[in-house]
């Protein structure tokens, strides 16, 4: 009966529905002819032979065969748009500033406690956003890969009686990037992007260990963007240390390639420029792993510019001035204890008072600083350190580009009690001459400083 229900629907189905005039004769002689074909279907189902049924041989042991997988066509994955690409992320910095001892104050023409690096050291201060980024990256294809990353905790100043106003947005960088190779290893960036001179200053804010960079490094290339084009280079080898000591937790500054050569506008960031010269610029960077998984790096950068630096009548400079550089750095990364050293030589622009005036003057300086690091313990991961740091020469991005004199001892440790988390203390012994021409003389003092930085 089972196999006769689906052709009694089928046969019900041919029979046609009774119209609105049909009478009962005419439903009656249709119930018979439907009997009729379910009797036909017996009979035949009823007179047909049973399957044949062959007598097997033998039994025999089958030759085993694999199992032959279903043939399931895969449907294929759909292509990622750019904009599935995008990455978000960013980082917040607050901080406080405290002189505990020292020249907070000074007469007018003498040098107060001040730093190049931190509005927030200084008299009357408080807490202070040193840096609030959120970083826009991703890829436009397999070749092609954009950055772009503003800064909500930039300073203005020039405003109502010489205030300063907080939290205005800055470029920081916009930039792309053209790989000229399928694995990556060589690629062009376009744009507003770092500078290769030094390895501190191509460190990120977010991973370097010191809250501030040093005057001697940073000098070179304040703020350490420019606009323009460079090309970088890493071998895979050296990619591959990179990668295991990232994945190690260490502080790097960054893969900006092991080789770099570049062009730029020369007059610093987020400024017109104001000559038909360019910057041009070199860095080379090489870990060698030394054993014990330790990674010793080393290299050297330089640069040859020529720069107009504002003055304190109005506009910039109408003389340009030579502005040239050359650096060395070794970085012994802790396990668990670790080195870090930076010095560069060089001339620049620097302002004059007995000529009362902008002349090129030599400069050096640098740092040397001793780390640890402790990979577990009640409160996390930390790391202490210790920094001396000095420096001779003109700051350029000041107006009349004054001369710095720079001799300071900072003691440090950065805890970090969750990965989103760092909170670094730190005491610092400062002699500093101002930057600003109208102030002579040097200050000195003993700040405490501490820094909350929320990765995200």
């Amino acid at each position: 009966m089972k196999q006769l229900l689906p052709a009694i629907l089928a046969t019900s189905f041919l029979v046609a529905p009774p119209a609105a005039g049909q009478t009962v004769q005419e439903l009656q002689r249709q119930i018979d002819e439907l009997k009729a074909v379910i009797a036909e279907m017996k009979a035949a189902q009823a007179a047909a032979p049973p399957p044949a049924v062959a007598t097997a041989p033998a039994p025999v042991a089958p030759a085993p065969v694999a199992p032959v997988p279903a043939q399931v066509a895969a449907a294929p994955a759909p292509a990622k748009r750019w904009y599935d690409r995008i990455r978000i992320r960013g980082y917040t910095q607050l901080r406080l500033n405290e002189i505990i001892a020292g020249d907070r104050t000074a007469p007018a023409g003498a040098a107060r406690l001040r730093s190049v690096h931190d509005s927030g050291i200084g008299d009357d201060t408080g807490f202070t956003f040193r840096r609030i980024r959120l970083i826009l990256q991703g890829d436009l294809g397999d070749r092609v890969s954009f950055y772009l990353q503003p800064d909500f905790a930039t300073a203005v100043t020039g405003q109502s009686v010489g205030e300063r106003r907080e939290g205005f947005l800055q470029l920081r960088d916009a930039y792309f990037d053209a790989f000229l190779d399928k694995d990556k290893r060589f690629r062009l960036r376009f744009g507003q992007s770092k500078v290769p001179f030094g390895w501190e200053n191509m460190q990120s804010s977010s991973n370097r260990l010191t809250l501030d960079r040093s005057d001697a490094i940073n000098s070179g290339v304040p703020s350490e963007r420019d606009i323009g084009v460079v090309a970088y280079y890493t071998p895979t080898h050296v990619d591959d240390i990179w990668e295991r000591l990232t994945e190690d937790g260490q502080k790097l500054f960054g893969n900006y390639g092991a080789l770099g050569v570049g062009i730029y506008n020369g007059q610093g960031i987020n400024r017109e420029e104001a000559n038909d010269a360019v910057m041009a610029v070199a860095l080379a960077t090489w870990p060698f792993e030394i054993g014990g998984g330790r990674v010793l790096e080393v290299g050297g950068s330089a640069y040859t510019n020529r720069v107009q630096p504002e003055i304190r009548t109005g506009g910039v400079s109408p003389v340009a001035f030579a502005d040239d550089r050359i650096g060395l750095h070794a970085i012994l990364y802790p396990q668990p204890f670790g080195f870090q050293a930076e010095w560069n030589w060089g001339r620049g622009p620097e302002y004059d008072p007995v000529l009362r005036g902008i002349t090129t003057k030599a400069l050096h300086g640098g740092y040397v600083q001793g780390t640890a690091r402790v990979r577990q313990s009640p409160v996390g991961p930390f790391m202490p350190y210790v920094r001396w740091q000095t420096y001779r020469g003109g700051w350029k991005a000041a107006v009349n580009a004054p001369r710095l004199e720079t001799d300071e001892i900072e003691l440090g440790i950065e805890f970090q009690p969750v990965p989103a988390l760092e909170w670094t203390i730190a005491y610092a012994r400062m002699e500093r001459a101002e930057a600003d021409e109208r102030r002579l003389g040097r200050a000195e003092g003993d700040v405490f400083r501490t820094q909350l930085q929320l990765n995200y």
